[in-house]
């Protein structure tokens, strides 16, 4: 694929993961990321959902994010905002720009990835990932609507575990970065037993951080 690069407000957020057809609703209460999401209302609308890869001010970031269109955004009293993010595709980083705003912009390229929408998952792989879903949230203690989860498309359901479940930073990226529908199935699956079955873990009643 080649290169499309196009410039965009980065929002870096451990644990922030967006994918491709799936949402992020964000609560946004710092100036300088209440600045961006005005200006990116006042221009072409989206941010680019980022993790940093260690701490500082500024940290510094992975190489791979994903888009988000701002499809809904209430500004508050005091200026806070909260929005809901679309996420469209995802993007390699190219380089960050010091254009003197109060928060983040980079070159990014937007054709990094195929973000065309998967094959489904075939039967036995859906329910091994319903059946280990079930298994890790029984022992976070969550309460979840089973039969909603059952309504979801393969994608939503693999990439709402991805978004919500409490995998540290690296396993996250893991996740986002995956080719493969299949791909991210297998390893979102792995990373449930592991910290359900890991000394200390979920089902040794261990709250997951």
């Amino acid at each position: 694929m080649g290169s499309n690069p196009t410039r965009i407000p980065i929002f870096p957020l451990a644990g922030g993961l967006l994918f491709p057809r799936s949402q992020l609703p964000l609560h946004i209460f710092e100036p300088r990321y209440r600045d961006m999401v005005r200006d990116a209302l006042a221009g072409q609308g989206r941010i680019g959902m980022i993790q940093p890869s260690g701490s500082g001010d500024p940290a510094p970031l992975f190489r791979s994010g994903c888009v988000g269109e701002i499809i809904a955004a209430e500004e508050l009293d005091d200026g806070r905002f909260n929005i809901v993010l679309h996420g469209s595709n995802r993007f390699r980083l190219i380089a960050e720009r010091d254009l003197g705003t109060p928060y983040r912009q980079a070159d990014v390229d937007l054709a990094a990835f195929d973000d065309s929408e998967p094959e489904p998952l075939g039967l036995a792989q859906r329910a091994e990932v319903e059946r280990e879903a079930r298994r890790f949230g029984d022992a976070l203690g969550l309460a979840v609507d089973w039969g909603a989860v059952g309504q979801l498309d393969d994608e939503m359901l693999v990439n709402a575990i991805a978004q919500v479940a409490p995998f540290d930073v690296g396993a996250k990226q893991a996740l986002l970065e995956e080719d493969s529908l299949a791909g991210r199935a297998d390893l979102v699956v792995q990373l449930m037993q592991f910290q359900r079955l890991a000394p200390g873990g979920a089902d040794a009643g261990q709250t997951l951080q």
